[in-house]
């Protein structure tokens, strides 16, 4: 299986419900590194994965969408616990949307799977991993 990685950043605002986020029940700030992870078991006809240029310029329009926004105020999530482990499937999500979209390319059509994963420290991160 072959893989490219492409990074972005991401700095949010939000709050937790429930008794197991303790004080991240409170507005709080969060600043995540992001990787994307495009997989396929072939290389396409120029033998990449996918156009990196392109997975990068993707990848910075659907986390551009979050950042420096306050999720609890972003409709799409009212409701919704923002957790790590959720933000990553909403990125692989959209990710998904946009190659199958084209807007990877059409060689990124031949991609099997995304993964996210969000790094909130250097100890500490999650990820979300999915086919296409």
């Amino acid at each position: 299986m072959f893989s490219v990685t492409v990074r972005e950043h991401l700095m949010i605002a939000h709050s937790f419900r429930g008794e197991v986020f303790g004080p991240a029940q409170r507005l709080h700030g969060a600043t995540f590194l992001v990787d994307a992870t495009f997989r396929r078991p072939e290389l396409d006809a120029d033998n990449i994965v996918v156009d990196i240029g392109l997975a990068t310029s993707e990848l910075n329009g659907v986390v551009g969408a979050f950042n420096y926004r306050n999720l609890d105020d972003e409709p799409a999530f009212a409701g919704v616990n923002t957790s790590t482990e959720y933000l990553a499937k909403v990125i692989a999500d959209r990710l998904a949307d946009r190659v199958h979209e084209g807007a990877l390319g059409e060689g990124a059509r031949g991609l099997t799977g995304i993964t996210v994963t969000l790094h909130e420290s250097h100890i500490a991160w999650a990820s979300y991993e999915r086919t296409l």
